[in-house]
């Protein structure tokens, strides 16, 4: 009997085919911000349909996401909304922001999504007044994952979730390398592992998401 491992990629492949197929608005958009020689960061479509079943679990109405890129994972997120539901994101780079704000009116969701553009950080204020929020999804520069979630923890409900991409950092989180990312994010990772104010998980898809649920 053949063996493979969780991690080995023709299950990732087959989880894809079976659960997270693209359309052609998703493909798109990935291929097309590849092609334009942007950064090959974003989620999986592993990873997008995983966020969206998270965002129907919580029924949530109200979402922030902090880090658009050119808003493929914003797309997954905004798709799994009730029609009077609003994904606010928010991105650093003009030139990203310029892309997601036309992939958004491809996709017929731009009254649904408002892009906030500018630092996180300087932003957050003006995000807090379009809260509360039921989900919330991070993919931001590493070092400053505590930040947003101290943040994200007071914007968030009981039963409200918070989540964040690159959890695993290639995996080596789990082999005794370092560095400023991959050391933010394992010490991120024992944070929240020992927080009881939320209950945590990480789910190993793509690059690893790691799921709070607000107590």
């Amino acid at each position: 009997m053949p063996q493979t491992t969780p991690d080995s990629p023709n299950i990732h492949d087959y989880i894809t085919r079976l659960f997270a197929p693209e359309d052609k608005i998703l493909r798109q958009v990935r291929e097309a911000s590849l092609d334009q020689g942007l950064p090959d960061i974003a989620i999986t479509p592993e990873e997008g349909a995983f966020l969206s079943l998270l965002v129907r679990l919580c029924r949530a109405r109200r979402v922030l996401e902090i880090g658009t890129l050119v808003g493929y994972s914003t797309l997954w997120l905004a798709r799994a909304l009730p029609p009077d539901g609003i994904v606010v994101t928010i991105e650093k780079s003009a030139r990203h922001a310029a892309l997601a704000r036309q992939n958004f009116e491809r996709a017929g969701l731009a009254e649904r999504i408002l892009l906030l553009e500018g630092e996180a950080k300087h932003l957050l204020s003006k995000a807090a007044r379009l809260g509360p929020f039921d989900f919330v999804f991070i993919d931001a520069d590493k070092e400053g994952y505590p930040f947003y979630y101290d943040w994200a923890l007071t914007m968030v409900p009981s039963g409200g979730v918070i989540a964040f991409h690159n959890a695993l950092w290639g995996g080596s989180v789990a082999l005794p390398f370092h560095g400023p990312a991959i050391d933010a994010i394992r010490n991120f990772n024992h944070m929240i592992a020992n927080d009881s104010r939320v209950v945590a998980h990480i789910y190993p898809a793509g690059d690893g998401t790691l799921i709070a649920v607000k107590r």
